[in-house]
């Protein structure tokens, strides 16, 4: 995937100088034969061991020349607070802090590292510096265990990076009908990215301006014809979705600017089948797929959301309605849900934005409700250009942020899956299953006034997207709670 940070991840010794600094260089010899092992890649050492201030300067030096971006303290014993906190302070980019456990009987009698104790000064510290440090919920670690820490801190940090380097296009302001994919841009501004607002106008001049590009826009049509096999209904309508892609990546490249990453955020209705002469879903969905979001209805956050799931996952996302119920009817008998209930279930609809490697099956169409408010149910022309099917059975990550009315960051976090139902409808449609998921929906989405908007991640990364936003300062941060457990205002009686 394009459009991607690529992690450097520096591991850092720290040692006390009242302890040996050998014992930390062991257990970071120990902590990178386990990293070599794992095949972890992008994860270097530092030779440099810090345990006073000239160090940390050193160590900093040291991350410059390597081109780290992120950081991974590592106490081999106690460690010392202060130079150790003055350097993630410096550094600036996503940091964690892991400590050594100590090794067996033998250690205690002389070596023995009291690291479990260093943590506590160093997150005191990470306190008094007013530091976001990722410190996992079991941080003394052993070798093995610690690089399943760095692992996950790897996807935290592109995340984090992602966003901090982010740059969002918008076209168009939101539909009036859709005013609750609302948009205060400061909250974005805030967390380091960059925004653009352009007229829906920009993006036409652009679409025409593309239209000499043949070349280019008959090696997207190939390229799509060979992704759409003989499921593409509609061979005339290629070269003008083509030079759509076209002009897209065009106004990537050359509006990206000081920012590393973008995204898209445009309005795909009602002006623009008139004005363009198809629907922008196909198209969506391929620069979605490649790790350049372009999300519907110039849902800006919605499109950031999709961008943190693809940098945590490193696959494709997509932009769903949580959109309705599912009947008995449809599911299959004795059908495993998963953890969830039948109340749980509901489906994750779009017109037809979701990248083709995200579904069982696809095929291009057009859509349907457009089709008879635009057209008015004839044979369809300016309502064409989807993509369609049934989204496959996968793991799945419900994420969104969002900014409310207040400008106030809000988020959240659920973990389920899409089932191998056959949603009998239209679109890119699936039948998710989240446990929990019918209190979520009513004290979260619904009592904190969620758009309708979820972005949807095909791996289990709830752990991953908490820590990142955790670290990007976003404290409202909601997930299903477990049964017994009630949400804030929650009728305990009509539980």
């Amino acid at each position: 995937m394009v459009n991607q940070p690529l992690v450097k991840l520096g591991i850092v010794g720290v040692s006390r100088d009242c302890f040996p600094a050998s014992l930390t260089k062991k257990r970071m010899a120990a902590l990178m034969a386990e990293v070599k092992k794992a095949k972890l890649k992008g994860v270097v050492d530092c030779p440099v061991i810090i345990e006073n201030e000239a160090d940390s300067l050193k160590a900093l030096e040291w991350a410059k020349a390597e081109g780290v971006n992120a950081v991974c303290v590592f106490l081999g014993n106690f460690g010392p607070e202060g130079p150790t906190t003055m350097f993630v302070q410096k550094f600036g980019g996503p940091a964690m802090a892991i400590a050594a456990k100590e090794e067996n009987r033998a250690v205690l009698a002389s070596d023995r590292g009291d690291a479990l104790c260093g943590m506590l000064n160093f997150s005191y510290n990470v306190g008094l510096r007013r530091l976001k440090v990722y410190i996992p919920e079991y941080p003394n670690v052993t070798a093995k265990e610690g690089v399943a820490e760095l692992r996950d801190f790897i996807a935290i940090a592109r995340v984090v990076i992602g966003i901090r380097n982010l740059k969002v296009f918008g076209f168009g302001p939101r539909p009036y009908d859709f005013l609750a994919c609302n948009a205060p841009i400061q909250p974005l501004f805030d967390l380091g990215m960059n925004v653009q607002e352009n007229s829906e106008l920009d993006l036409l001049e652009a679409f025409q301006k593309a239209k000499n590009k043949t070349s280019e826009i008959n090696a997207v049509v190939a390229d799509m014809k060979k992704e759409l096999g003989k499921h593409c209904p509609y061979p005339d309508l290629l070269p003008q979705l083509a030079q759509f892609e076209v002009a897209l990546l065009d106004w990537y490249s050359n509006n990206l600017g000081a920012s590393q990453y973008g995204v898209f955020a445009d309005k795909c209705w009602p002006a623009f089948q008139t004005s363009f002469g198809f629907v922008p879903c196909y198209v969506n969905s391929r620069l979605t797929g490649r790790g350049i979001p372009v999300s519907c209805e110039v849902d800006i956050y919605g499109a950031v959301s999709e961008f943190m799931l693809e940098c945590a996952t490193e696959k494709a996302a997509t932009l769903l309605d949580i959109n309705n119920s599912v009947p008995d009817d449809i599911l299959p008998k004795g059908i495993n849900l998963k953890g969830a209930t039948k109340r749980d279930l509901y489906m994750g609809f779009h017109c037809g934005n979701t990248c083709s490697s995200c579904l069982k099956q696809c095929a291009m169409k057009y859509q349907l409700i457009m089709n008879r408010g635009l057209e008015g149910g004839k044979t369809p022309v300016i309502t064409r250009g989807t993509l369609e099917g049934q989204i496959k059975a996968s793991p799945t990550t419900m994420f969104r942020l969002q900014s409310n009315s207040d400008s106030k960051l809000v988020s959240y976090v659920a973990e389920g899956h899409f089932l191998d139902v056959n949603p009998c409808s239209f679109g890119g449609i699936g039948v998710a299953a989240i446990p929990g998921f019918a209190r979520f929906y009513r004290h979260v989405l619904i009592g904190k006034r969620f758009p309708h908007h979820g972005a949807f991640g095909f791996e289990h990364v709830g752990k991953q997207m908490f820590e990142a936003l955790k670290l990007l300062g976003v404290e409202d941060i909601n997930a299903p709670k477990l049964n017994g457990e009630l949400y804030p205002g929650e009728n305990p009686f009509a539980v």
